[in-house]
């Protein structure tokens, strides 16, 4: 009982809590790093980007995309956008992983307390709390990549951080005349113009509750039924079991979310189609539904595992192999 009250006290702990924050954020800046093209190609499909369309729906396809991507841009052109990920990845999966530390000791404080539907809310409540304080990083992140030939018509220059994030900032602002500017004097972008960093947020928190609780579900789950923690004697899982655990919990988290996942990237990239207003979630959904079906919710599915499994896998591997190191 006292060494169950002594690692609870523990967690708690400032030093703890950075330290396990500090693993997260290694852990996702590593496996964001090794999938980074098939990210980059992963948004075009998703986002609906006129000069991948053609690519989309195949496995070929996302091979194919890359190479078109190369001969166009180079390597720096499959790493599009990863300067700001690997901005917002560090702070995201660092509190992830380090809220996930948290939550679960609140929800689980001991053995008897351990049940799915907890292990769900710890992760589900962990997400969420990651994406409250990174969700800008994410958009500006989602903008870099998005952009190609077609939608850089205007912006010839190969989009940086802070122009994306000036562009962003200035979208629905730049072709305005005086007379339409007055009449829209009351819009909520010209209000608050720091929501237009907020675009697809809604559904963003929707989609990260059956995301994240799916993934540390999965992955809480699988490491207690292969590898029970009995006593201090137990045996740990290693690095090629946490690589297995994780993918799969990655991959039926991407199942479970993949359709809010395009609803979010398409609200996303809103400002860039219709710079001028908030696209909601419903006209967003009918948007996507008239142009592919039901198949359109679940486009660039296929690199969606290709990408998540093996990121997951060594998100969850890194994340425990720095915690062992740090003692945690």
């Amino acid at each position: 009982m006292s060494t169950t009250v002594s690692g609870q006290r523990d967690t708690y702990s400032l030093g703890y809590a950075i330290r396990s924050g500090l693993a997260g954020g290694i852990a996702g800046c590593v496996a964001k790093t090794a999938v980074a093209p098939l990210d980059r190609v992963k948004i075009l499909f998703q986002a609906s980007n006129p000069d991948f369309q053609k690519y989309a729906g195949s496995w070929t396809g996302a091979f194919r995309a890359g190479l078109a991507i190369y001969r166009d841009s180079g390597i720096r052109g499959l790493l599009q956008g990863h300067s700001a990920t690997l901005l917002r990845i560090f702070p995201y999966a660092g509190i992830k992983f380090m809220a996930y530390d948290q939550w679960r000791a609140i929800l689980i404080p001991s053995k008897e307390h351990e049940t799915n539907l907890r292990r769900f809310s710890a992760g589900a409540f962990a997400g969420m709390t990651s994406v409250t304080f990174t969700y800008p990083l994410e958009l500006i992140r989602v903008r870099m990549a998005f952009q190609s030939r077609v939608t850089a018509q205007s912006a010839p220059a190969r989009p940086s951080f802070l122009r994306s994030m000036t562009n962003i900032y200035q979208e629905g602002t730049l072709s305005q005349t005086s007379a339409a500017s007055a009449a829209s004097s009351s819009h909520i972008f010209n209000r608050f113009p720091i929501l237009k960093f907020y675009r697809g947020f809604t559904v963003t928190m929707v989609g990260m509750i059956p995301y994240a609780g799916t993934a540390f579900l999965t992955w809480d789950f699988l490491r207690a039924h292969f590898y029970p923690d009995r006593d201090d004697t137990s045996t740990r899982p290693g690095i090629l079991a946490n690589l297995a655990i994780g993918a799969v919990a990655g991959a039926v988290a991407q199942t479970v979310s993949y359709p809010l996942e395009v609803t979010r990237r398409r609200m996303q990239v809103g400002g860039i189609t219709r710079p001028d207003r908030w696209l909601g979630w419903g006209e967003t959904i009918r948007m996507i539904y008239s142009s592919g079906g039901l198949r359109g919710f679940y486009v660039g599915l296929s690199i969606g595992y290709l990408k998540i499994i093996p990121m997951n896998g060594i998100s969850f591997a890194v994340w425990q192999g720095c915690k062992w190191l740090m003692g945690l």
